[in-house]
């Protein structure tokens, strides 16, 4: 196909496709579906190789959230029936991610809900970080406390962190349709500061909630605008007791789609597999490897993932790697920071068959419990 000569000459050559182009690619037919695989892997493999970088999250606070955003299951409202529990102490956190890390991972995302953080929650994550990395030697860790005010940010690199999670989710055009209590202006607000401060800037989008072919393309190019180094692609996972709980309308094709589309727009930046990948790409997520370069392992925020173990054997049996803490993960260009002005970043299809609810599990072990982690 000319389209996926010309994705992958661009790709190479870290220039973005046009709009054109990338909605092309989220409209190709099933029967292409392999080639546009194997066109968006080149790209991935010229950048990263054959290498998969592990993430893993600790949920810091869980629930009891008052933003409306309705993809979430910790909104104010929700009837989703997940853990619920107020900040963990810095060794109980480091203790939950030394977990992800025995199992391979390299980063440590460090998540709590809410709006944003007060100081004095600024002060508690320090303390978390500075444990962390006290006591695992290597780990980064990014920092996922919501919309943050002026200085905080700042703080955050102080204390030691390397990087700093906020998503764009979805499209300006439809933000106000998603959520009222903020603005996606605050959001880019956000990544701006985490920018400004020297962190990694992280944000990416969830799928799957309703939004168009136009949308998911305006809100990648937006995130290329932004630049970050990381892109997290998040598959809704539809909560029952949340607004969208309904919104069963990703297939496994669609989803890789949409991961080649992000990887074409963002060539060298870090595409991560985020949540939903399980319910949503199943038996095909080995092929998604091929797209992204990063997953994350184990459990999600609320609910639960694959089992680590499953995760390292899939990557091992499609024939990649574990990226390992004395690798770094992006193109020489881009570190420190992103490529600048230079480079680039950094309506829904139906579901085929009946929609698998059975593979949605609200997470109950690990930060917040007393059991075992999934690592």
């Amino acid at each position: 196909m000319d389209l996926l000569n010309t994705l992958v000459d661009k790709g190479l050559r870290r220039k973005a496709p046009s709009r054109e182009e990338a909605l092309a690619v989220l409209a190709t037919s099933d029967d292409d579906l392999l080639d546009v695989v194997a066109a968006a892997g080149k790209v991935r493999r010229h950048w990263f190789g054959r290498r998969v970088k592990l993430n893993y999250l600790v949920n810091l606070k869980s629930g009891l959230c008052p933003e409306d955003c309705s993809y979430c299951s910790q909104r104010l409202g929700s009837q989703a029936g997940i853990l619920k529990y107020t900040w963990l102490k810095p060794d109980e956190a480091s203790k939950a991610a030394a977990a992800g890390l025995a199992g391979g991972a390299k980063r440590v995302c460090l998540v709590a809900s809410g709006r944003g953080p007060t100081d004095r929650d600024v002060d508690r994550v320090s303390d978390t970080i500075k444990t962390i990395k006290e006591q695992n030697e290597g780990v980064e860790v990014c920092a996922c406390l919501g919309l943050l005010s002026d200085g905080q940010a700042e703080r955050l690199r102080e204390a030691g962190a390397d990087a700093y999670n906020h998503n764009l989710n979805t499209s300006e055009g439809t933000y106000a349709d998603i959520t009222t209590t903020h603005t996606y202006a605050d959001r880019v607000e956000t990544v701006q500061k985490a920018h400004a401060a020297g962190l990694s800037a992280c944000s990416g989008l969830i799928a799957g909630m309703g939004e168009s072919d136009e949308d998911l393309v305006d809100v990648v190019f937006s995130l290329r605008e932004l630049d970050p180094d990381s892109v997290p692609v998040n598959f809704l996972i539809p909560f029952e007791g949340t607004p969208l709980a309904k919104e069963w309308n990703l297939t496994p094709q669609r989803c890789l789609r949409i991961l080649a589309m992000v990887r074409f727009v963002c060539p060298d930046a870090e595409v991560r597999i985020a949540g939903g990948r399980e319910v949503h790409l199943r038996s095909m997520q080995p092929l998604a490897l091929h797209l992204a370069n990063s997953i994350f392992l184990g459990d999600y925020l609320t609910s639960e993932g694959q089992a680590g173990k499953a995760d390292l054997e899939m990557i091992a049996d499609a024939g990649f790697e574990v990226e390992g803490t004395d690798q770094v993960t992006l193109p020489e260009h881009r570190v420190p920071g992103g490529c600048g002005s230079e480079g680039v970043c950094g309506s829904a299809a139906p579901s085929v068959g009946e929609p698998r609810t059975d593979l949605v599990a609200v997470r109950r072990r690990g930060a917040g419990t007393d059991l075992a982690p999934n690592a």
